[in-house]
């Protein structure tokens, strides 16, 4: 195993986030998340709210997501760290399923990595 894959370090935790996302592998992306995450989609968002647990953030965004969205993709551009917390520069890319319209939007991600 590598030193990236068991590292504490805030941006290799949500690296790792990224990367599990991208695969389409959510149970590594679960391993990434606390027992008491809070993961917050912002208001206005189709799946804005507030979601708690790994699995619940995993079956209510992530799994959504790929319900509605071809390809759903966020790619992570540049991470700015502070302590605990981490500020990610990113582009989500995907295809509607249901009209075929292709997005590619820039966003910005707030984490708070602790312990």
């Amino acid at each position: 195993m590598t030193e990236f894959a068991v590292s504490t370090a805030p941006a290799d935790v949500v690296r790792r986030q990224y990367l599990a996302s991208a695969a389409g592998d959510l149970d590594a992306l679960r391993v990434t998340l606390a027992p008491d995450v809070e993961w917050t989609e912002m208001a206005g968002f189709p799946l804005a709210g507030t979601y708690r647990t790994p699995e619940g953030v995993t079956a209510h965004v992530m799994e959504q997501l790929g319900k509605e969205w071809e390809g759903w993709t966020a790619h992570d551009d540049t991470y700015v760290v502070d302590g605990e917390n981490v500020v990610v520069l990113a582009r989500y890319t995907a295809a509607n399923k249901a009209t075929g319209k292709a997005i590619d939007v820039r966003v910005a991600h707030h984490f708070v990595v602790r312990g």
